[in-house]
């Protein structure tokens, strides 16, 4: 069977799985992106390996983190997150889609590091107002036998 784009997007983001181009980039560290996991750390020389370790020992002021509309909603990319309606941006969403396992709209997106999980959010959604939640990936339960 053919799989488009679009299930893919959704499947990836409810794992919280980070996508180059959205979640990746040359301007988008693997510090900030949570994926310091996937460097080969021991290795003696790469690409980028002197920014990579400043970063993990002085931290990034925005870090990759997953996002849950409280109100009926679906986030998009390149829309920003406030604490509330007038407050400054706090952070920018990368990918965004609607959940079909949740039944809900689910992000991802750089949020600024030093908000806890639960900070409640706004999201301006074409004009409206959405509540949301700032969460940790994965959206979804891994085992789908539970």
């Amino acid at each position: 069977r053919r799989c488009g784009l679009g299930a893919r997007d959704t499947l990836r983001t409810e794992m919280g799985y980070p996508l180059h181009g959205h979640e990746l980039s040359p301007t988008m560290s693997a510090a900030s992106a949570r994926v310091g996991w996937a460097i080969g750390w021991d290795k003696p020389e790469f690409a980028g390996r002197d920014a990579l370790t400043v970063a993990r020992a002085t931290g990034v002021p925005r870090t990759l983190r997953g996002i849950r509309c409280i109100d009926k909603g679906i986030p998009r990319a390149d829309m920003e997150v406030r604490l509330d309606d007038d407050g400054p941006a706090r952070g920018v969403l990368t990918s965004g889609t609607h959940s079909p396992t949740l039944r809900e709209g689910i992000a991802l997106g750089y949020v600024d590091t030093e908000l806890p999980v639960g900070t409640e959010l706004v999201i301006d959604i074409r004009g409206r107002r959405c509540r949301a939640e700032l969460v940790t990936p994965p959206f979804v339960d891994r085992d789908p036998r539970k």
